[in-house]
């Protein structure tokens, strides 16, 4: 990371140093032969384009470098999220297997291995997921219920994360009846739940809420009190591979893909995903909204 940094300063130091020293060549070339308007103006235009090739230049290798960062940073993650959930399965086995187990811990060690194996089950599906959103895959359009999507991925949180360590109250109002691709909509829902309880402090209290707006969308709006986002983060945070940098991002772990499958599922259908937030400290809310007929 540092090496990249000084790349990054690098490449911008040696940008401003060819642009300062063809400004001066220039300044001196006009001081010198200031009555040939011709090569003046045609000097004019010379400098414009170098500058501009020398700024795009600057521009590109620093969007290469920081793009080099994230997919590090992402194959970094996802490496750690497929190599422990499968180091911890492999280690109850191996204990399964060595000596005999009480009836009760035994029971304990399948839960464990069965919630490790959905955490494995969630990453490849997340990866999967996000390879299908960058082809130009039809939707599957079938009439549901939001509510029905948005309780099924609740119970399946529950069962997680369980009280009192974190508290899931949902504000469902009247059925929701929508028509479009359930398996996305689940996927996006699911993430952005998973999303505010990992950056919720413990114990986590998120609120969830379903509204219809103007009789031709569907808002869910998940509301934690996390540690809030910093108004030049909120339209960053759904970018591909996209963590915001901070002591609580470091901890917890993920493959920064969540968002963006949230904001691709909302584009899909012709509807779109954002964030609010008061700032650090002060939590934050995540609308997604799409039509209710796509």
């Amino acid at each position: 990371m540092t090496g990249r940094r000084k790349s990054i300063a690098f490449f911008i130091a040696l940008g401003a140093g060819v642009v300062s020293i063809t400004v001066l060549l220039y300044v001196g070339w006009v001081l010198l032969n200031w009555r040939t308007g011709i090569l003046l103006f045609l000097g004019v235009v010379l400098l414009a384009i170098i500058i501009a090739g020398v700024v795009l230049n600057t521009i590109f290798l620093v969007r290469e470098i920081r793009r080099n960062e994230q997919h590090d940073a992402f194959i970094n993650a996802v490496t750690h999220e497929l190599k422990t959930p499968v180091s911890s399965i492999r280690l109850y086995l191996e204990t399964l297997q060595s000596r005999p187990v009480e009836e009760s811990k035994r029971q304990e060690f399948y839960r464990i291995m069965l919630a490790e194996n959905d955490r494995l089950h969630a990453t490849i599906e997340q990866v999967l997921r996000t390879g299908r959103m960058g082809a130009s895959r039809k939707l599957n359009l079938t009439s549901f219920d939001l509510n029905a999507i948005v309780g099924e991925c609740l119970e399946r949180l529950r069962t997680i994360y369980p009280e009192p360590a974190v508290h899931l109250d949902f504000a469902a109002g009247e059925a929701v009846v929508m028509r479009a691709d359930a398996d996305d909509v689940r996927a996006a829902v699911s993430n952005l739940l998973d999303n505010a309880i990992k950056y919720s402090t413990q114990p986590a209290q998120v609120e969830i809420e379903t509204r219809v707006v103007d009789g031709k969308y569907v808002q869910l709006r998940v509301r934690d009190q996390g540690p809030g986002i910093a108004k030049d983060e909120l339209k960053q945070i759904f970018k591909r591979f996209y963590r915001v940098p901070g002591v609580l991002a470091a901890k917890v772990k993920g493959t920064g893909l969540g968002l963006f499958i949230v904001r691709s599922v909302a584009l899909r259908h012709g509807g779109k995903a954002w964030a609010e937030s008061a700032g650090p400290g002060s939590g934050s809310t995540f609308i997604l909204q799409l039509p209710l007929k796509t």
